[in-house]
């Protein structure tokens, strides 16, 4: 646990039935104690983590293609990372099946340093169905995605993700560490573009913080909230909260459930930033000012002065987005593009 860190707000009283929607929408982070207690995934392991895997493989899809396996050697302790000047990775991935996965970390589950093995975000509905017939959340209008976690102790770091989620932790121990979006300049975030896993990582090191490298990470511990997760425990991570995720114990799942506040035709911000460094960034200071006004006038607040002077019909981008103007505006900047 980092110094300083705060617990997460914690309930016990949440129906799994009938999540209320103020809660999923609300921005804040929360524990929702043995939410999903009852499913027969959790009861199953409970029991024993061959009881998990003999569960899981109830369900396992035989013609399924491999699903995406992360694999470390014992000496990165689980954390998958940058190699020391970060040019690669400390790790490989391999596609082979589900099942041989599972039967993997049950070889290792007794070794007292085994590799370090990771299966992420794996769709659930492709790779094991009939699982949520049994063992899911109902969301009312939402269609989050329900993907998989699969591993046994490894430590993911600290990184932001678009879409709120519903972690449900349903297999062994987890820590969740968490900080908030404006602690970014705090966290030492690595490349934008040359990630372990898709997401910009803080290349803070939780497990022994160097603070003569990374000072600012002290004022960060000082914002964080952790929490220690049981299965059938579950954690609301509102949408780019940053959270590091740590397996605890030699077999873990987790299940989640991700969902955006936004349309499904709505592209991720992040395109927007990487065009803005691109584009916006390395302008003259005078220049850069301007730009910074222009973002804000048609962004970030806009009014009444930015298109009221336009008639309805004329307005273009400058209306409300809808799919269409999406659809007509993302072909117009892929020709600019690739020009």
């Amino acid at each position: 646990m980092l110094p300083g860190a705060s617990p997460i707000a914690e309930r016990a009283d949440v129906d799994v039935r009938a999540i209320p929607d103020a809660l999923l929408a609300s921005g804040e982070p929360v524990v929702l104690r043995g939410l999903v207690a009852d499913w027969p995934m959790v009861r199953a392991a409970r029991d024993s983590a061959e009881a998990a895997v003999a569960y899981l493989r109830t369900f396992e899809r035989r013609d399924a293609p491999p699903v995406v396996a992360t694999v470390g050697p014992p000496e990165i302790g689980g954390r998958f990372f940058y190699n020391d000047d970060l040019s690669g990775f400390n790790f490989r991935q391999e596609n082979v099946p589900l099942g041989v996965v599972l039967n993997t970390l049950l070889k290792y589950a007794t070794e007292e340093r085994p590799p370090a093995i990771y299966v992420a975000s794996t769709t659930i509905d492709t790779w094991l169905p009939g699982f949520r017939a049994h063992n899911d959340i109902p969301f009312g209008p939402r269609e989050p995605l329900a993907s998989v976690w699969i591993g046994n102790r490894t430590r993911i770091a600290a990184h932001q993700d678009v879409p709120d989620n519903l972690a449900c932790v349903v297999a062994g121990r987890r820590r969740v560490t968490l900080f908030p979006p404006d602690q970014l300049p705090n966290l030492y975030v690595g490349p934008l573009d040359h990630t372990p896993a898709g997401q910009p990582i803080s290349l803070v090191d939780f497990a022994a913080p160097d603070l003569q490298k990374y000072p600012r990470f002290a004022e960060a511990c000082r914002h964080a909230r952790t929490a220690l997760l049981e299965p059938g425990d579950a954690v609301l991570i509102p949408s780019m909260w940053w959270h590091h995720m740590e397996g605890l114990d030699a077999f873990n799942v987790l299940v989640n459930y991700w969902w955006r506040q936004s349309p499904a035709w709505m592209d991720t911000p992040m395109n927007a930033l990487m065009l803005a460094i691109m584009t916006v960034r390395d302008l003259p200071p005078a220049q850069r000012a301007i730009w910074d006004d222009i973002f804000r006038h048609y962004v970030f607040a806009p009014g009444d002065a930015t298109a009221d002077h336009i008639p309805d019909d004329a307005r273009r981008v400058l209306a409300p987005m809808d799919e269409a103007r999406a659809r007509s505006l993302r072909a117009r900047l892929l020709q600019r593009l690739n020009r």
